[in-house]
């Protein structure tokens, strides 16, 4: 079983005023250092358990695919120590290793050693290597003819040609098209089951909600938050939107879930409440039931205009719908100070059965990254129940007409 323990992980590179400098700190005696340090990367530590997946998330620039490199050992760290146990399969930028000159078939050769197999092992292993690629005769072509989905076809299934103990991937996967990437997913999940453990990089909300028990978010170097995807995705969507005189905050509701409310607060919901149709406040839905969800916004401050959307998000924090004022063209322009605006959205619960949650965000323009006021995660919690329609799986409910012919 595969485990990953980073302790006090910081990568530094050494800044000279110019190049005669440097030649300096190399040359004169006495050690005199004329370089200072920029750090990518300080006080990193966490450790992945065995059969484990975690997501690391994070802006361009907060140092992702730097800390991924050290785990692997392709940069070596300024301080701190990494330890990785069991067989390690990493893809980390796309096509590295990969020499354009060779064919795809002679590339996997390449990669296969470097990965510790035998050419008699990878001699066994082509059939499958070529099958999950599905790249055809372009496995005999340079690779310097290949698509960057091509070049992503090929790595994937060289690296997971067998299950590893430890399995590393980066934005690598968010190349090429749809199909593949549900392909490349689905592989990951089997062997999550089987026991691998899986450190991945996305920006994919859904993919990191989806595969992984535990998220890690970096910003600027450091550790910014972690622990539950949800938690930690809602924390770093706040945070994109977060500008001067803003503040992000995390607080445990009620029910053990941490809810993320983050913006100025120049306009805030005051109230929200779901109601059936005769206004009664609701806390379960049946399947199908026509229902109105009302929200009131309370304007603090003067704003150029007001736009409010809302997200419907199921259990496991994934986006089933979600839509706001000014893509339904009803934004407010320039309200005044201390005025209060009522919303009601009416709108049939077409739901599966389950728990669900609603995220509202105040903001200008078409999203809160503009302007943001308030975003504010579960902020209405509800159930849907199956009281009187036919047996059906998954989180929507789309009954369909049926004509069958013999």
């Amino acid at each position: 079983m595969g485990t990953i323990s980073v302790a006090n992980l910081g990568k530094a590179y050494k800044q000279y005023p110019n190049r005669w400098v440097r030649l300096a700190e190399w040359l004169l005696p006495g050690r005199r250092v004329f370089h200072s340090l920029k750090w990518v990367l300080q006080d990193i530590s966490f450790t992945v358990k065995p059969g484990e997946a975690v997501g690391i998330i994070g802006i361009n620039g907060a140092g992702k695919s730097t800390l991924l490199k050290m785990i692997t050992g392709t940069t070596q760290p300024t301080t701190g120590s990494v330890r990785i146990d069991g067989r390690v399969a990493a893809l980390l930028e796309l096509g590295m290793g990969f020499h354009p000159d060779f064919t795809g078939r002679q590339n996997v050769f390449m990669a296969g050693q470097l990965l510790g197999y035998s050419m008699d092992e990878i001699a066994h292993l082509m059939p499958a290597i070529e099958a999950f690629a599905e790249i055809d005769d372009y496995l005999d072509q340079p690779v310097r003819v290949y698509s960057s989905g091509m070049q992503m076809r090929l790595a994937f299934s060289v690296a997971t040609a067998r299950r590893p103990d430890v399995l590393i991937v980066d934005e690598a996967l968010s190349v090429g098209d749809t199909y593949f990437q549900h392909k490349s997913f689905q592989r990951i999940r089997e062997y999550r089951k089987l026991g691998t453990t899986l450190l991945i990089v996305s920006h994919d909300k859904a993919a990191i909600q989806a595969v992984c028990d535990y998220a890690i978010l970096l910003n600027a170097g450091r550790i910014a938050t972690q622990g539950e995807p949800e938690a930690v995705m809602d924390y770093y969507n706040a945070m994109l939107a977060e500008r001067e005189n803003q503040t992000v905050r995390q607080t445990i509701t009620e029910s053990g879930k941490v809810q993320t409310v983050s913006g100025n607060y120049a306009a805030t919901v005051t109230k929200i409440v779901l109601t059936n149709n005769q206004g009664q406040p609701v806390e379960v839905v049946n399947v199908g039931e026509n229902v109105i969800l009302k929200i009131v916004a309370q304007i603090s401050a003067g704003i150029p205009e007001l736009v409010l959307g809302y997200m419907i998000k199921d259990r496991l924090g994934q986006a089933v719908y979600g839509t706001n004022t000014y893509h339904l063209d009803r934004k407010i322009e320039s309200p005044k100070s201390g005025t209060s605006i009522e919303y009601d959205f009416h709108f049939a619960a077409n739901l599966g059965e389950g728990t669900y949650s609603i995220t509202t965000a105040l903001h200008t323009a078409d999203t809160h990254i503009n302007q943001n006021f308030e975003w504010r995660d579960l902020a209405l919690v509800f159930n849907v129940v199956n009281l009187d329609k036919k047996h059906f799986v998954g989180v929507a409910w789309l009954p369909p007409s049926l004509e069958c012919t013999q």
